[in-house]
């Protein structure tokens, strides 16, 4: 695969004269793509029927003479004034009621009939128009599902959906009842007209009726999604794809994926750093300018597995952003790491954003690969640089030797009912993830409906609300496992099993009882390092007690059980012993020094502020240093 650069452009936001410069500029920097269309609403039909193609098809034509290729965005994220005058009670509400109203974007709620049909017309009018443009090579469907907590809604429309969908999913409501445990706190229904949606309780909800919530509110992304790939199937043969976000869990992404052809991700190392890392200030402020090390490859993964191995970023940051904390220059380099970082995970293409910063509104404070004078910012030549370092280069990934199973519904269970403070799925597999990169190894994240687990030397369950049809898969699979706390601890319907969890193929154990723990209060393990957050007192065949006496991990070096979220320490430990249990070579990184392989190539990329000794820290390197913020590649 030949991976490809792009940029984000919006040429309803600059005079028609500078277009064709604009699109010159871009294919001299090195750029193969440019993303259009995906906020225009307004200008294609600023009334109802009013339909103002022009400027539009004046754009693709501009844009594809200079040699791009044009990704369309269907432009329902941000439906004008005049669709929600029409439909005025397609506002999502939040958790209190209040209404998330016209403004700024993505204020609509998914379960609403009436903005989805606007929202399947408009799409059905431009794939009519371009569907079929040999000038436009892909199509974006709305714009980052999730964002702003936009997935959850407790208007009207979605409580009418929710008791439909329940009506379906159990038929009789006394089926409800059970799976719900409704008899405890007299909490029966007689009928689906009483089934509320759960929030404004006094205290808690029923978490079994949080969770089917969130799978219906998933279920309804993917329906909204669907409802328009399914419109432009009709009237083209181009790739369909979504921009997906960093921790965002709200819905099923392989769900969603399942109707599209690629994954993409929108990629702002500097802005999740500030504003989505569970990690400390000094943490924070050491890779202010970076971005966390594992944080952005964590995300390549996973929509490198939504995509069925074909995935973008659309977006990649190129300067400070606007949304954050606090919001730092990238240092000199980065913008080229992490576009190289994409390509070794095995990225088609990369798309900066934005072209040119925006002299208005929102995202004023957003820096582009121009500034808004039109001069260069200091990413354009990040950018073009890329462009001719990857000139003629192809890079295949492969398949990595560790599996991680990420499960979007064991998210929403333990949101549900966390019983800890710090306890958070995302966080705890990011840990398990960010341990395994450490030691030197390549991952790939596997959903938990996967049937076949034999590509991989090792599996890694970090945690796992039940195990589906997982369960069946570890049965015949030969290589070493690790399940992390949790793990098969609910069914289905969010009730403790009898037998008690794990229920883990190969183990006999069980979970006798939990605790949560404060943050200062980790307990340390026989053999180093510690739990943090969350243990579990465990009944089997002991690996390795905690120093109080208690088991800590049951099992076989083969195939175990941890009863606990280890800390650094214990993860480097305990992942790096089953690694060589499953045959292979392990290494120590250093903070900031991080390795990928991919087919024949092998990538070193340090996010560090000083250089590192590649030979001192990764075998079989090319003899030298490796530079602040810089990346090297050699064949394996």
């Amino acid at each position: 695969m030949k991976p490809e650069l792009g940029v984000c452009y919006y040429p309803e936001h600059w005079p028609e004269a500078q277009w064709a410069d604009d699109a010159a500029q871009m294919v001299e920097t090195g750029l193969s793509w440019v993303r259009i269309g995906e906020f225009a609403w307004s200008r294609i039909e600023p009334n109802e029927g009013d339909l103002r193609w022009d400027w539009l098809d004046r754009a693709v034509e501009t844009l594809g003479a200079a040699g791009l290729k044009v990704v369309m965005g269907t432009p329902t994220a941000t439906p004008p004034r005049w669709v929600c005058e029409k439909h005025p009670d397609m506002f999502a509400l939040d958790e209190q009621g209040h209404v998330r109203g016209f403004g700024s974007r993505r204020h609509y709620c998914f379960s609403h009939d009436g903005y989805r049909a606007e929202a399947v017309r408009i799409t059905r009018l431009m794939g009519e128009r371009y569907g079929a443009d040999p000038r436009v090579a892909a199509w974006q469907i709305d714009n980052e599902y999730g964002c702003h907590d936009t997935v959850v809604s407790y208007s009207d429309a979605a409580r009418t959906a929710f008791r439909n969908w329940l009506s379906e999913k159990y038929g009789q409501i006394d089926a409800l009842n059970t799976a719900w445990g409704n008899i405890f706190w007299s909490m029966e229904y007689r009928h689906y007209g009483e089934v509320f949606l759960p929030n404004l309780t006094v205290t808690e909800p029923n978490p079994s009726h949080v969770l089917d919530f969130m799978r219906f509110s998933s279920d309804q992304v993917v329906a909204f999604n669907r409802a328009q790939a399914d419109v432009l199937r009709e009237l083209t043969d181009t790739p369909l794809i979504h921009n997906y976000m960093g921790r965002t869990v709200e819905f099923d992404h392989f769900a969603v994926g399942e109707d599209l052809d690629i994954a993409s991700w929108d990629s702002y190392p500097l802005g999740f750093l500030e504003d989505r890392s569970d990690r400390g200030e000094d943490w924070k402020r050491r890779f202010a300018r970076a971005g966390d090390p594992d944080f952005q490859a964590f995300h390549h993964d996973i929509y490198r597995a939504v995509g069925k191995g074909r995935w973008w970023i659309m977006e990649q940051q190129p300067g400070p952003v606007n949304w954050a904390p606090h919001n730092p220059d990238p240092a000199a380099g980065m913008p080229r790491l992490w576009a190289w970082e994409a390509f070794a995970h095995g990225a088609e293409a990369v798309l900066y954003f934005r072209w040119r910063q925006a002299p208005m509104a929102q995202e004023q404070l957003h820096a582009g690969l121009l500034r808004p004078d039109s001069v260069a910012a200091p990413a354009l030549a990040e950018a073009a640089q890329v462009a001719s370092e990857m000139a003629g280069m192809e890079i295949e990934t492969g398949t990595a030797p560790i599996g991680l199973v990420f499960d979007y519904e064991s998210a929403w269970a333990w949101k549900a009912q966390p019983q800890g403070a710090e306890f958070d799925y995302f966080r705890l597999v990011f840990d398990f993830y960010r341990g395994l990169r450490r030691l030197g190894l390549s991952v790939d994240i596997v959903p938990r409906d996967c049937t076949d687990l034999s590509p991989w030397k090792m599996v890694v369950v970090p945690g796992l609300l039940h195990w589906g049809g997982l369960s069946d898969a570890l049965a015949t699979y030969e290589g070493v496992v690790v399940a992390g706390p949790r793990t098969g601890s609910k069914t289905a319907d969010m009730q403790i099993p009898l037998p008690m969890g794990p229920n883990m193929n190969g183990v006999e154990a069980t979970v006798a009882r939990v605790e949560s723990l404060r943050g200062d209060m980790s307990v340390p393990l026989a053999e180093g390092g510690a739990y943090q957050f969350w243990r579990e007192v465990l009944e089997g065949d002991t690996l390795e007690l905690s120093e109080d006496g208690i088991p800590a991990r049951v099992g076989s070096a083969q195939r175990q059980y941890l009863g606990g979220w280890p800390d650094d320490d214990a993860m480097h430990r305990i992942l790096g012993q089953a690694a060589e249990k499953a045959g292979l070579e392990v290494l120590d990184l250093p903070e900031g020094l991080r390795i990928r392989d991919a087919g024949q190539w092998r990538f070193a990329i340090n996010y560090a502020d000083h250089d590192w000794k590649l030979g001192k820290h990764i075998t079989g390197a090319p003899t030298g240093r490796i530079a602040p913020h810089d990346v090297s590649w050699w064949l394996r």
